[in-house]
């Protein structure tokens, strides 16, 4: 169910997506977050051989070169069975690499998107900090120059992918000019001496998406690791609402799941003599859940179209992203609800759902930092959170 009729060619490839996602992802799913088990690299390269981690990549790079909507019709059909393989596709159309897309040379993109749209290889984002999470530009991570490139020491907290990526596009300080003005990015490659990771985190969902700290002590990067020189913050925060949509994706999905789900449980399920669904609490509730699903829907489909092949609307992603992570956090407690105590249990994959809501919730800018943004973006002006 969409909120409004799609273009064929989404249709085609979201139906594509669904069956793939439902055939070889969904059986393993729920044994896969209970082991908090990582998609193995031969299903990434699987996914890379059908075409989903290049959809919204440059065609001379082995990509598709389609615009952004297809790329999240496939995020949101793989989101409603596997997180962890959605994030594979989440990462590669909407993550790091369209940072080298949009901002990195033309050698770092032949260098690094290939790989990734085959599925050879992963690349990770590293921005929050022990002491730096909403406040970015309060970042320590330091990249000091070096004839021939840069020494980076720091540490890095919260990163998806964390100790399995082969490559973490890293945000630092690369000058002494304060806040964000010294700010700019790297990338930095497994292996190279000095990178280290912290014990993998248990995190309450995003179970199959590795998480850790990544450790910096005295890695030399080489200049042609630079992607973004010291002052280019703003740009690089320009090309992140593109994750922030592939984020709001993964909780429409989640959102979108729960709806589906509860809708056949009570049809199924009987108390009192008759089908839940008979019962006019049910009813509203079900009717609830709709409204939040299809509104956050209708914002997310219209920063997505606003971007193209292009950068979405600032203001249309934040709406968007707001919306759609608090929809799924109701939306899945509205269907633990209606599950009864089966939705506590893991059988019926609700629970799960739930967990899941949350953590993409805090993951790219929580919904407060997004009011903040929106209110930002509606008055035309900054707010100074120190103050």
């Amino acid at each position: 169910m969409t909120a409004v009729a799609e273009h064929p060619e989404i249709d085609e490839i979201r139906a594509l997506a669904a069956r793939v996602a439902a055939e070889v992802f969904g059986p393993s799913a729920a044994e896969r977050d209970a082991a908090r088990a990582p998609v193995p690299e031969t299903e990434r390269r699987r996914l890379g051989e059908l075409g989903f981690l290049g959809i919204a990549l440059p065609e001379r790079f082995g990509g598709a070169g389609a615009p952004l909507p297809q790329a999240l019709a496939v995020i949101e059909e793989f989101a409603k069975v596997s997180r962890p393989a959605a994030f594979q596709i989440f990462e590669a159309n909407t993550g790091p690499a369209q940072v080298i897309n949009h901002l990195g040379t033309e050698e770092q993109r032949a260098r690094w998107l290939p790989p990734i749209i085959r599925g050879e290889s992963t690349m990770a984002v590293a921005i929050s900090e022990p002491d730096a999470g909403s406040a970015a530009t309060d970042m320590r991570t330091r990249a000091e120059p070096v004839p021939g490139g840069y020494v980076v020491n720091g540490v890095k907290r919260w990163i998806s992918n964390g100790g399995e990526a082969d490559r973490y596009l890293l945000y630092c300080r690369m000058g002494d000019a304060p806040g964000s003005k010294g700010i700019g990015a790297v990338v930095v490659e497994k292996g190279m001496p000095g990178l280290s990771f912290g014990p993998p985190e248990r995190l309450m969902g995003f179970r199959g998406i590795p998480s850790a700290d990544v450790i910096l002590d005295g890695v030399r990067v080489p200049e042609e690791n630079v992607v973004v020189p010291a002052g280019g913050f703003g740009r690089l925060f320009g090309v992140f609402s593109i994750e922030r949509l592939g984020n709001s994706t993964m909780s429409l999905a989640i959102g979108q799941a729960a709806l589906d789900r509860t809708r056949e449980y009570v049809r199924r399920r009987e108390q009192f003599g008759k089908p839940l669904v008979e019962f006019q609490s049910v009813q509203l509730t079900l009717a609830d859940m709709l409204l939040q699903v299809e509104s956050a829907r209708l914002l997310v489909e219209r920063a997505a179209a606003g971007a193209g092949t292009g950068l979405p609307d600032p203001l249309h992603t934040s709406l968007a992203k707001c919306a759609a992570n608090e929809m799924a956090k109701r939306v899945t407690d509205l269907a633990m609800q209606l599950h009864g105590g089966n939705g506590y249990t893991e059988e019926y994959g609700i629970e799960r759902l739930h967990r899941d809501a949350h953590g993409w919730a805090i993951a790219g800018g929580t919904p407060t930092m997004q009011r903040i943004r929106i209110a930002s973006e509606l008055l035309g002006r900054r707010f100074d959170q120190r103050r």
